[in-house]
């Protein structure tokens, strides 16, 4: 449908649903108690940071936007447009390495959490060092995933929250790149999707509010409230489908 959604949502709402239908069918001692789940430490701080790291990314794209136009007042549009056409192709290259720093490492968790626990059941001691195959597969499965190209996604991002010319896409580029960067150090998993649409939006905003098709931008917001209980929900059908035909 050409809304870009959130992996790391999705992510996080499959690993909430099967955790849950887990307690249920093996009657642990919190049993069907979702809130419980829920309000757990993880689970609270990954969802703040994924709540906070777009008004973050909203905001920084407003202030470097505003700042990037002050500098370039004196010069003529294309004289614009040519300088940061280049200096984009550095910003979306540093995106692309704030994008795997986090989004790539929630994959080698689960992956790595799986062997583990795959390990205490073989009476071994678990290892949570992330092996070099896992680091590879994940990173080549992302690496193939943006080269297959998403021109929907593309499409919506560059030109139906707003139209981007060089030096907005570099402003926004820019703030999200450094917001995921700063999430990454500080070890909170964020969505580079809700990063970056935040952020084009606050591109946007610094022009003029109505410069930013609000109703496109309240479709993603509808995709990014829905994510995690529809993913949850999905797990959950999956954990029930699995275990009644392995048990």
């Amino acid at each position: 449908f050409g809304i870009p959604s959130s992996s790391s949502h999705a992510l996080i709402g499959g690993l909430i649903g099967s955790i849950w239908c887990f307690r249920v069918l093996s009657d642990h001692p919190a049993g069907a108690s979702f809130a419980a789940l829920i309000q757990s430490k993880g689970v609270m701080l990954t969802l703040k940071a994924l709540v906070i790291s777009p008004l973050v990314g909203l905001a920084s794209g407003f202030i470097l936007m505003a700042m990037l136009l002050w500098l370039v007042r004196r010069f003529t549009s294309s004289q614009v447009n040519r300088g940061f056409r280049t200096l984009q192709l550095g910003s979306a290259g540093v995106m692309a390495l704030s994008h795997g720093s986090n989004d790539a490492q929630k994959s080698m968790g689960i992956i790595t959490m799986a062997l583990a626990s795959y390990a205490a059941t073989q009476g071994e001691k678990p290892d949570l060092t992330v092996p070099v195959w896992v680091i590879v597969a994940c990173a080549t499965a992302m690496a193939l995933g943006t080269a297959s190209g998403g021109w929907r996604i593309m499409k919506t991002m560059g030109h139906r929250i707003i139209k981007l010319r060089p030096i907005n896409g570099f402003a926004a580029e820019t703030a999200a790149a450094t917001t995921i960067l700063i999430a990454t150090w500080l070890k909170a998993p964020v969505s580079t999707t809700h990063v970056i649409s935040s952020s084009i939006m606050g591109v946007g905003a610094s022009k003029r509010v109505s410069a930013v098709r609000w109703g496109v931008a309240g479709n993603i917001l509808i995709a990014w409230v829905l994510t995690i209980p529809i993913s949850a929900l999905v797990a959950a059908l999956l954990f029930w489908a699995i275990h009644g035909l392995v048990m």
